[in-house]
């Protein structure tokens, strides 16, 4: 028990990511010399037996779990009026989607990095920001505050039926584009976010540009934002796997499962193509001389 008080005192993490979202991802150094973070390990058994790690978990539940509540909610809004006029609209949709992500990464970024999504913890782990062992966890509690989160949005409509006649929100390629155009609008669309989010998490920055830290939500916000207003008339925007999974087995219909391998190895593709090129291109990492 005394292990565990000590482990809580200690803040956001007692084994943290080595690069978090967030201003907790700028706090490393002076802002004066700049000390590349040493790469992961791929299991830390400490991992394990600290209760920081799974407050990390349920942080990424709960946060994925409102993401949804709040965006499939709106979705079911904007198709339930009888004219554009009356709802929100495609713009209105994308701004949920970006705000609710901006919010949420503000929120938990100093407690579990605010991943809420496994393609961007996906790409972080192959960047080796973050272990194997956190990477898994931190995709399992996604997936499940994901369904948790349909779940309430399709109690709060299932009287009216508008969930069921709405597709539950579940992404699908849209009439008129073909699965080729569906993938490569995944890959894309998550190669913005996954870029946005090493850009703008970068630890360098603070050694350079000491305003951006504070602002490192609000891009991966808005690059969430501009994604949906590009891609919602072709695949209404997946991007985030756990999004996908979550609705498709709350709304549990064929036109939901369809084209659903794209939800997952499109965002996969885009974030490992991120990495690549944040890590070799961008920082040239494994070109520095050690």
């Amino acid at each position: 028990m005394e292990a565990k008080e000590e482990d809580v005192s200690l803040g956001a993490n007692k084994f943290p990511e080595r690069q978090p979202i967030g201003t907790a991802a700028q706090t490393h150094d002076d802002g004066k010399d700049y000390k590349e973070p040493p790469p992961a390990p791929l299991f830390e058994p400490g991992e394990l037996t600290s209760w920081s790690f799974y407050r990390a978990g349920i942080a990424e539940f709960v946060a994925t779990f409102l993401f949804l509540y709040i965006t499939v909610l709106t979705v079911m809004g904007v198709l339930k009026g009888e004219t554009k006029c009356q709802t929100v609209g495609i713009q209105g949709i994308a701004w949920a989607f970006g705000g609710m992500i901006f919010a949420l990464v503000y929120c938990t970024a100093g407690i579990s990095g605010g991943h809420i999504n496994p393609a961007v913890t996906f790409g972080l782990f192959l960047a080796r920001k973050l272990s194997l062992t956190r990477a898994v966890f931190y995709i399992i509690m996604q997936t499940l505050g994901a369904i948790a989160g349909a779940a309430v949005v399709k109690a709060f409509e299932h009287k009216n039926h508008f969930f069921e006649m709405n597709g539950g929100g579940a992404n699908s390629v849209n009439p008129g584009y073909s699965k080729g155009s569906g993938l490569g609008a995944e890959i894309v669309g998550t190669f913005v976010l996954v870029y946005t989010v090493f850009s703008a998490t970068d630890a360098k920055r603070s050694a350079r540009d000491s305003h951006v830290p504070i602002l490192a939500p609000l891009p991966i916000g808005f690059a969430v934002f501009l994604v949906h207003l590009a891609t919602i008339p072709i695949t209404g925007t997946g991007i985030n796997p756990a999004r996908s999974l979550g609705a498709a087995i709350i709304y549990n219909k064929s036109k939901a499962w369809d084209d659903h391998w794209i939800f997952w190895v499109g965002p996969f593709i885009g974030a490992a193509l991120a990495a690549l090129y944040h890590v070799v291109v961008i920082r040239a990492i494994p070109f520095k001389n050690k």
